[in-house]
C-alpha cells in the first residue's frame, strides 16, 4: 500500500523523483530509523492517498470500473453485482488495498456464471450479512447506473445539495456543473421536497 507519494526536484536540474512508501516517515525519523535531511529533500509536494480500508464508499464505483476494464479481456459481460457480493466488498478491510480488489474483481469475473457477478467460498472477507440493514436494498443486484445514482446523492446530500462553487458537489465529484447536471438528469436525481 502507497501512503505517501512524494514529487521533488533534484538539485534545481530538470529531473523530478517521485517516492512512494506506506510507512510513517514522520515517526521513523523520530526514532532515528530514517533521515530526517532525505525527507527534507524528497518532501516538496508530499501527497497523502488513504488506503481502500478508508473510503469503503468508494468500492461499488471501483468495482464497476474493474469490471468494465476485463470485461472484454475476459469475453464476458456482467449487467449487475449481487448485493450479497457488494456488501461483502464493502465490509471487508482489504489489507492488499485496491490491487486486491481487482484482483478478487477478476477472480469472480472468472468462476462467475452468468451476467450477475457473484462471489464464491474462497472470498476471503465476510460472508454473513444482515440484508435489512444492508445499503444495496434491491435483492437482485446493483447496475452501474444505480451505483453511480446513489453515489453521486450521498455526495448531494453532504454538501446540502449545493452544486456548483467551491464545496459545491461537482468540486467533490471532480466533475464540471453542467456535467453533474446532465448526470442528475439523466439518473433522474431531483433535489428532495421539504
Amino acid at each position: 500500500m502507497i501512503d505517501t507519494i512524494t514529487i521533488s526536484n533534484i538539485d534545481n536540474a530538470c529531473s523530478r523523483v517521485i517516492a512512494a512508501t506506506n510507512r510513517d516517515l514522520d515517526r521513523l525519523i523520530e526514532l532515528g530509523e530514517f533521515r530526517a535531511d532525505l525527507y527534507y529533500r524528497l518532501g516538496v509536494f508530499p501527497i497523502r492517498a488513504p488506503a481502500l480500508r478508508e473510503r469503503h464508499g468508494d468500492i461499488p464505483l471501483l468495482t464497476w470500473f474493474f469490471v468494465s476494464e476485463l470485461q472484454h479481456r475476459l469475453g464476458k459481460k456482467f449487467d449487475k453485482i449481487s448485493t450479497q457480493a457488494m456488501d461483502a466488498l464493502t465490509a471487508y478491510d482489504w489489507p492488499g488495498n485496491v490491487r486486491e480488489l481487482k484482483n478478487i474483481i477478476e477472480r469472480a469475473m472468472i468462476l462467475t456464471q452468468g451476467t450477475v457477478l457473484e462471489l464464491g467460498d474462497w472470498f476471503p472477507g465476510p460472508r454473513v450479512f444482515n440484508r435489512t440493514s444492508s445499503q444495496h436494498p434491491e435483492p437482485g443486484g446493483e447496475t452501474i447506473e444505480e451505483v453511480e445514482r446513489a453515489h453521486i446523492e450521498k455526495v448531494l446530500a453532504r454538501c446540502d445539495w449545493k452544486i456548483r462553487g467551491r464545496d459545491g458537489a461537482a468540486e467533490h465529484l471532480g466533475l464540471k456543473r453542467t456535467t453533474l447536471q446532465s448526470r442528475m438528469k439523466k439518473l433522474g436525481i431531483q433535489r428532495p421536497t421539504t
